[in-house]
């Protein structure tokens, strides 16, 4: 069960590196989930794409998986009132009213992702 554990941690850092990088090469996609009182939408865009990228990569090395492992949580955590406003738009930023729901119930399993690899990673 340990390799599934490593296997998993490894897939959900990479997804993450991904996302993160997304981030730079497509801001404007990213921009409309950003919540409309918040200012400098941009900001918030690549800063949320930096810190992506910094948990996904310190997954992959062992002194600092857990960290790495525990921000990825605490940022889908973060992230899951920006899903949930989603629900509720008129127009949700992601389309339409079936993918906000889909959305949202895969940030759900992406949180219990996470937790499962922040669990599964020992600390020495």
């Amino acid at each position: 069960m340990k390799i599934v554990w490593k296997i998993l941690s490894y897939l959900l850092a990479a997804f993450f590196i991904y996302a993160g990088v997304q981030h730079f090469i497509k801001p404007v996609f990213y921009e409309p989930f950003v919540p409309y009182f918040l200012p400098y939408k941009s900001l918030f865009v690549y800063a949320s794409g930096v810190l992506e990228v910094l948990f996904g990569v310190l997954v992959f090395v062992p002194r600092f998986a857990r960290v790495g492992a525990t921000g990825i949580l605490l940022l889908l955590i973060a992230f899951l009132p920006v899903h949930i406003m989603d629900v509720f738009a008129e127009t949700p930023a992601i389309g339409t009213k079936t993918a906000a729901y889909i959305r949202l119930a895969v940030q759900f399993l992406f949180i219990a992702w996470a937790l499962g690899v922040r669990k599964s990673i020992t600390t020495k």
